[in-house]
């Protein structure tokens, strides 16, 4: 029996062991909703295994979906994650074990799935997706994120639109997008300028209320509160040079060690390092079940556009939005989400924004963090005529800083479309201003 089970493990994919029968019983043969054009057989099995996939986040979504794409048939995966393994991981992600704490979760775990599904190739990426350039995303056949960040979303989305060639139909990579909270997920398949992107979807993942910069300052009542105090206080006063990067791990730590200092002097407990990345790159925890239910989700998609066998979600006038939430019993649905016209990244129209004209530049550049249609931290403002404020460089920032006090009336037209840039991504969103008095 210990041969047998050996046998299965070491040898390739497809040589009808039992092992990997039911991939046999879907690639070789048509269903009532194969593709009418879908070869069965050989070709199918080939080209699957060819297939060059990218996995983007090897976190608690991350691993179960590394796995899943090595179970599923994918034989070439590439994954991005810039993280090392902390000891709090260990309960949820399960190719990482106490040994592996400190080491890159990329590296780890590509070499775990390796070990244990013989036949697959993972290269791992140690850094950010920001690294890579356009060359390196043209080269997969898709991409699948298991990413606990808006911001990173948003950066790959915007990234993969700008890829697409109208000349060029290999230059349109599908993303297929996973997400966990708590007991609550999604996953979504966008194909880029053809159906709804996650920009037109943003609304839907609105930021956490702020909370009053009185009680920051002032008495915090709450480990979140010393947290937010050293973000967007502290930081400010002590480290305003310097760029506040949420993903470097000696940003993290400085701000992890202001926030405990203060609430020791408050005599408020809690603060922990994972907790000072949750709340500083507004992460939700993840539940071990909801991340291997929407993960099997995002695979299934992810064989089904490989191999041409079942339609998939965003296939085109189908729904592309699978939601699931297991909070009171389990309940799952989808629907479509339709592609804006308006949308900043793959749309051609800007989008409107209602404003208060006697709001003051400082105030509106401030609210662009809060909108669920922006969600812009650091905006650099301009309109077609004349620029409105720089955030950078100094020269700029300091000549552009008068407008901050000036009212928006004085500084722009009712209807007058404006682009706002942000150091997080590499296009300008395109907005027109709406007075509403």
């Amino acid at each position: 029996m210990a041969e047998d089970a050996e046998s299965i493990l070491t040898n390739g994919p497809y040589n009808s062991r039992p092992r990997w029968k039911y991939l046999d019983n879907i690639l070789n043969r048509p269903g009532p909703f194969t593709d009418p054009d879908w070869v069965c057989g050989e070709p199918a099995l080939e080209g699957l295994s060819r297939a060059k996939i990218l996995v983007i986040g090897a976190g608690g979504l991350g691993c179960e979906i590394l796995k899943n794409l090595a179970l599923s048939g994918f034989k070439d995966i590439h994954v991005i994650d810039m993280d090392t393994i902390d000891v709090s991981n260990l309960n949820r992600q399960f190719l990482f074990r106490h040994a592996d704490v400190g080491k890159f979760k990329a590296e780890v775990a590509a070499r775990f799935v390796e070990k244990r599904v013989k036949g697959v190739k993972i290269t791992p990426y140690c850094g950010k997706i920001q690294d890579k350039d356009d060359d390196y995303y043209m080269q997969f056949a898709m991409i699948v994120c298991g990413l606990d960040s808006i911001e990173a979303r948003r950066w790959i989305n915007a990234t993969l639109v700008g890829m697409v060639d109208e000349n060029d139909p290999d230059s349109m990579k599908p993303l297929i997008d996973g997400g966990t909270e708590g007991f609550k997920g999604q996953a979504r398949v966008i194909f880029p300028t053809m159906t709804s992107c996650i920009e037109c979807q943003l609304d839907m993942h609105a930021p956490r209320a702020a909370v009053p910069l009185c009680t920051l300052a002032t008495i915090p009542r709450q480990p979140q509160h010393c947290i937010e105090w050293a973000h967007i206080i502290a930081w400010e006063e002590e480290r305003k040079d310097i760029t506040l990067d949420n993903d470097d791990p000696e940003h993290i730590t400085w701000l992890y060690q202001k926030a405990l200092k203060r609430a020791q002097e408050f005599n408020i407990p809690g603060v922990t390092y994972s907790m000072t990345q949750g709340v500083v790159k507004n992460i939700i925890p993840a539940i071990a079940s909801t991340n291997a239910i929407v993960a099997a989700s995002c695979c299934n998609e992810a064989f089904k556009i490989a191999s041409n066998t079942n339609p998939f979600l965003g296939f085109p006038g189908t729904d592309n939005y699978m939601m699931y939430t297991g909070d009171v019993s389990v309940y799952t649905y989808t629907f479509q989400h339709v592609k804006k016209a308006d949308c900043p990244v793959c749309g051609n129209l800007a989008k409107d924004l209602q404003v208060n004209s006697n709001s003051t530049l400082q105030e509106f550049i401030e609210s662009l963090a809060e909108r669920p249609e922006a969600q812009l931290k650091k905006p650099t403002i301009r309109t077609e005529a004349k620029s409105l404020y720089y955030q950078s460089p100094p020269t700029l920032e300091k000549q552009t800083r008068p407008n901050l006090s000036k009212k928006l009336y004085e500084l722009v037209s009712d209807g007058e479309e404006i682009a706002i840039q942000d150091p997080a991504f590499q296009i300008a969103f395109k907005f027109k201003l709406v007075f509403e008095n």
